[in-house]
């Protein structure tokens, strides 16, 4: 208890300055590494104002020890909800139970919390790996397959990989597939991701005809050890989160697709949501929520799930016009006429 108490104080030092108010709002990131978590932290504080609150945060810096503490000091500023992009999600438990006792709702942002009473606000993972196997499927529908899986301690991982192996499992059981390469990524980690590809390269001689990477930052890395080798475009390569970067490399044709999650609706509604709870709605009585129970320990969870889109050079149109990404930041260092958009 002493240690708890004073880690939570440690914690709260970051947090120093900001009011407390009825309908505080805490929010505890795993880490600021990805592009788009700037994304979806502007419109849940958007939301969150909207509703009359206020939004305070912490930035565990892929620690989930930090994190730990980061949700006690949450807890000890005055939080009403807590809004949490877990880092480990069984690391992090005991500060989610304090906070569930304590009579606090919590929102699993992104990753599962795999709790009954956390609220699970999410888009529908497995679909996004379907997505993800699909489109690389269309382009090499046979042949040497490298799997960029994600990091072990995010569930995610699992369920997009779970998406991915349902939508190949009868070509690679047939024969069509040979999968010639299948790891996690520690952490999401771009270099990591690189340093896998980099392996898988080595140990086939370069004999690898399509890699369904995970994210657009596995998908970077992926495709930095392809450049290396001269194979970059060849390769196909999926990803997702709509990164500019990555929607720049779909247009090049170094990325094959990138399944965007717009974060701007997933923050909108989770910051709404907290809001909701903050006022003291319940779960059941959230709007758009469904019961979903597809986790590891196949808990029955309040979840609201939003819908993702395949993004590829047919169509970055509907992230331009979407407002998600400016034309030329998609088009930049794109060959004129090579790229319907960029024309």
């Amino acid at each position: 208890m002493v240690r708890s108490f004073f880690a939570a104080l440690a914690g709260a030092a970051i947090l120093v300055g900001l009011p407390a108010q009825a309908q505080t709002i805490g929010v505890s990131w795993s880490n600021f590494q990805e592009e788009r978590w700037k994304t979806d932290e502007a419109a849940i504080k958007a939301a969150i104002a909207a509703g009359g609150g206020t939004y305070v945060s912490a930035d565990a810096q892929s620690s989930a020890a930090k994190q730990l503490t980061d949700i006690e000091a949450l807890i000890a500023r005055g939080a009403k909800v807590l809004i949490v992009l877990a880092q480990d999600a069984n690391a992090i438990r005991p500060a989610i139970e304090k906070a569930l006792n304590e009579g606090i709702p919590v929102i699993g942002y992104d990753r599962l919390i795999e709790m009954k009473d956390v609220l699970y606000i999410t888009f529908d993972n497995k679909e996004v790996g379907r997505i993800q196997a699909r489109e690389v499927a269309k382009v090499k529908p046979e042949g040497n397959y490298v799997f960029i899986k994600g990091s072990s301690s995010d569930p995610n991982a699992d369920f997009l990989y779970a998406g991915q192996r349902e939508v190949l499992e009868t070509a690679i059981k047939g024969g069509k597939i040979k999968v010639v390469g299948d790891a996690y990524t520690d952490a999401w980690l771009p270099a990591n991701a690189q340093r896998n590809m980099e392996q898988f390269l080595t140990a086939n001689r370069n004999k690898v005809d399509a890699v369904v990477a995970s994210n657009d930052g596995t998908a970077g890395g992926a495709i930095a050890a392809l450049a290396a080798q001269g194979l970059a475009g060849s390769v196909p390569v999926s990803g997702q989160d709509g990164d500019h970067a990555a929607l720049n490399r779909v247009a090049l044709g170094t990325q094959t697709v990138s399944v965007w999650k717009d974060a701007r609706a997933l923050g909108k509604s989770a910051g709404e949501a907290a809001i909701r709870l903050a006022k003291g709605t319940k779960l059941s009585g959230l709007p758009g929520t469904v019961t979903w129970g597809d986790g590891p320990r196949k808990v029955a969870m309040t979840s609201i799930l939003l819908t993702p889109v395949p993004i590829t050079r047919d169509n970055l149109d509907v992230v331009i016009q979407g407002g998600w990404v400016s034309k030329d930041v998609v088009c930049r260092g794109v060959k004129p006429g090579s790229t319907k958009v960029c024309n």
